[in-house]
């Protein structure tokens, strides 16, 4: 007998009347918190270091970026960095890390449009710490199809480099609190 019981006790709980009515309209409160974000595209996959002029002319180049940001109104901030994640290779080539005479750098050069604010001067690339790119205030915001930026290279050219094609591998990150 229970279990016929029970199967007839939820046929007749169904069946209960519904308090809200059917109308031919009906209204919905809807909420959202906005948070701080931040996206980063690199525009120049690939980018080619030359030297143009006369003999042992640094090598330069130029990497382009689209970024996306909102920081907090009150106290937010943001940051764009930069670092040589994977070193020149083959070897007997240029290196970040251990080149083969001191003195021998990558640096770089930015430039950022608003809201961001680019590095000044001239930045040394690191394989062991990030450094800037770009810095971001409080209520700072991109445009919906992002805003631009670059960052201009210099590799020193020294003789003592062995003929040949290297490649690196520079990682830029996007923050934003």
């Amino acid at each position: 007998m229970r279990l016929f019981h029970c199967p007839v006790l939820l046929v007749l709980a169904a069946a209960l009347p519904i308090s809200a009515q059917f109308a031919s309209s009906g209204t919905t409160t809807m909420s959202v918190t906005v948070q701080p974000e931040a996206a980063i595209r690199i525009d120049t996959a690939v980018t080619t270091l030359t030297s143009t002029g006369t003999a042992f002319s640094n090598y330069t180049g130029t990497t382009a970026f689209t970024y996306k940001i909102r920081t907090l109104a009150s106290g937010g901030s943001g940051a764009i960095q930069l670092q040589v994640t994977a070193d020149f290779s083959p070897a007997n080539g240029p290196s970040v890390a251990s080149p083969p005479t001191a003195g021998d750098q990558l640096t770089y050069v930015c430039t950022v449009s608003a809201p961001g604010t680019g590095c000044t001067g001239t930045q040394v690339a690191s394989t062991t710490v990030a450094t800037s790119v770009s810095t971001f205030g409080a209520n700072a915001s991109s445009t919906s199809n992002g805003n631009s930026g670059s960052v201009s290279w210099t590799l020193t050219n020294d003789p003592a480099y062995r003929t040949g094609s290297y490649t690196a591998t520079t990682t830029l990150t996007i923050s934003a609190t």
